[in-house]
């Protein structure tokens, strides 16, 4: 199975016009996106959008033999223009499944949002899934939806990495899974910054017009299993490492910082940060990593290293000068090398966050110089254990390695 996607965009297009932000003005080339449609097999066209046949003619391709137009947009979307020799275009009413003299079955997803979704099987038993803007598919939570797995999906990545996590929870993505991302708007700068995010997501974006093979994974990206993330402080560290993770289901969130009872501030902190996850998200507040990197299980999210330091600082008496010097310094070089080993070994996904201090003023205490020097060492060891490290500035991530 064939598909040419005539445009990637958002229904208002890429760049939107007389919009004068940073986005819409590096979108150009091949970073300019008509609003998102699809031609499979040159016989079934996905949302018919204002100039579709010239998008076609474009890429090569006629839409003379399409023989069925289908919509997926919500009924008040973008308004059709139907080129002459085209079928009237319709919608399939969700659940409902429409054979096509082709040989391709075509059903209806319900969603959660207005739109509706379809899943292609072709003659020979490829599976594509193709979402609306701004949905995701509905009923996934008790598993009414086949688990059978898509060897394609086209969605709304950027605005809807819920509804990745929702199809990878059941199945139906898997790590062969080509997951492209559509409907694309000015929400993320064009070129590397896009392509960094959806790959972390396990995601790709491609330039309109391109004619993708249903099935071919090779050019699917591969998720780092470790990725450290630094920044100094509201750099905006937690929420890229978040922002990793929300196409994954189950993530266990691991806070260092624990409760601490009656500090009304850090508990606005922590309120902040868990409101901002998703709701099918588990936390975990303890300092003890080691365990939670020996075992298989969903992607760790852990917040952070500085706090997990300061606690093991304290655990060997690091702030005494008699102490570090009579094997307190010792003490904690086990402690790393532990949990580096931990992380080396490790099979399950991990997102670790921590501070970058070093680029700051010297501390006045000798305790404050002796926590930045010990930080800068761990953040290196654990760097060193890493895929991919990125350096988060002013909300931007600046990748290091990977």
């Amino acid at each position: 199975m064939e598909v040419t996607l005539l445009g990637t965009g958002a229904p208002a297009g890429l760049p939107r016009p007389d919009c004068p932000c940073a986005v819409c003005a590096t979108s150009l080339g091949e970073n300019a996106r008509a609003a998102t449609a699809l031609l499979v097999d040159q016989a079934l066209l996905l949302d018919l959008t204002p100039g579709a046949a010239f998008a076609a003619a474009r890429s090569g391709h006629s839409l003379g033999g399409v023989r069925q137009v289908l919509l997926s947009h919500p009924h008040d979307g973008p308004p059709v223009e139907v080129p002459a020799g085209l079928p009237q275009p319709g919608r399939v009413p969700d659940g409902r499944e429409l054979a096509l003299l082709t040989g391709h079955r075509v059903r209806a997803v319900a969603m959660d949002a207005p739109g509706t979704g379809y899943a292609i099987t072709s003659p020979d038993g490829q599976r594509l899934l193709y979402l609306p803007p701004g949905g995701a598919p509905a009923g996934l939570e008790d598993g009414t939806e086949p688990a059978d797995r898509y060897d394609m999906v086209l969605a709304d990545v950027v605005g809807r990495p819920d509804a990745l996590a929702k199809l990878r929870a059941v199945g139906a993505v898997g790590p062969t899974t080509d997951v492209i991302a559509v409907h694309l708007d000015h929400d993320v700068p064009p070129g590397a910054e896009l392509r960094r995010r959806l790959a972390a997501a396990g995601a790709r974006a491609v330039p309109d017009g391109t004619t993708l093979t249903v099935g071919v994974y090779e050019d699917v990206p591969d998720v780092p299993r470790r990725t450290l993330v630094l920044g100094g402080a509201r750099s905006g560290k937690s929420v890229e490492a978040e922002r990793r993770l929300e196409s994954f289901p189950d993530v266990l969130y691991v806070a260092t910082g624990g409760s601490r009872g009656g500090d009304t501030e850090w508990a606005a902190r922590v309120a902040t940060h868990r409101e901002r996850r998703p709701g099918s998200w588990r936390t975990a507040e303890t300092c003890d990593l080691v365990p939670l990197l020996t075992v298989d299980g969903p992607p760790l999210l852990i917040d952070c290293l500085s706090l997990w330091l300061t606690d093991a600082m304290d655990s060997v008496g690091a702030w005494d000068d008699a102490v570090w010097a009579d094997g307190g310094e010792r003490a904690l070089r086990s402690r790393v090398t532990e949990l580096t080993t931990a992380l080396r070994a490790a099979r399950r996904t991990v997102v670790l966050v921590s501070n970058e201090v070093g680029s700051g003023i010297v501390p006045a205490t000798a305790s404050g110089r002796r926590y930045r020097d010990e930080l800068g060492r761990l953040n290196t060891a654990v760097a060193g254990e890493c895929e991919e490290v990125v350096l988060v500035v002013a909300g931007q991530a600046v990748v290091l390695r990977g």
